[in-house]
This record gives structure tokens, sequence and C-alpha cells, in this order.
């Protein structure tokens, strides 16, 4: 199934390589490289998913994981963290924040499409 696919991820080499591997999957990757980009391209987009890097600018991704989950227009969106905070913890905070779903950094590149799958299909 192609999905329309936000990307919220201030990293460019991060960026390019999740565009790279959801485009091998047929999807199409719209991106955002701050928190305030992400959250109006959310709302005037309205994509299939949103993966949300938890470390980018303007506003982080754990602020804008709950209000993207407040804003009537994005709530029913699924969100999932792509983020490389691994620690004990990371998952359940990005979680009761807002997220759907996590995925760590780096890609397990054999999973990907599997993980995509599961939340475009929520």
């Amino acid at each position: 199934m192609a999905a329309r696919i936000l990307v919220i991820e201030d990293n460019e080499d991060n960026l390019q390589l999740v565009r790279f591997f959801l485009e091998r999957l047929g999807h199409s990757v719209l991106a955002a490289y701050d928190g305030l980009t992400g959250m109006e391209a959310a709302r005037v987009e309205q994509p299939d998913l949103i993966l949300l890097d938890m470390g980018i600018p303007e506003i982080d991704g754990w602020e804008l994981a709950g209000r993207l989950k407040e804003d009537p227009e994005t709530k029913d969106i699924p969100l999932v963290a792509l983020t490389a905070y691994t620690l004990p913890g990371d998952k359940r905070r990005a979680l009761q924040s807002g997220c759907d779903g996590y995925i760590t950094k780096p890609i397990n590149v054999a999973g990907f499409g599997d993980e995509i799958g599961r939340f475009l299909k929520k």
C-alpha cells in the first residue's frame, strides 16, 4: 500500500536515508526539518503517517508529539518516533508524549518496511 509519509528530521543525511528506504517501498515522502514546519506540514498535507525525530529544533519531538495529538486536524494521523534516543525510559517517554510507535536509529533495514507497514495498517 503506497502512502504519503511526513518525515520530520533535521539531519539531512538521516532524512535522505529514510527517504531512500520509503521510496523504495513505493511511498511518497514529505519532509520537514524542524518542529514548527512539521506541525504546519502535518496540518496542511494530512499524511498517512508521520515519522518524527525527537531531537529537532524549534519545537522538539516530545512537545510536537503532544501538540499533534491534541490538534483535531492531526490527532488521528499515526505518529512514530524515529530516534537515536535509546536510553531506558525514552520509549516510554515518546509513547507518553503521544507517539503511537517507536523506531530506533540506526534503522534496522531488514525490518523497516514491515514496521512501517504495521503502522499504516492501524
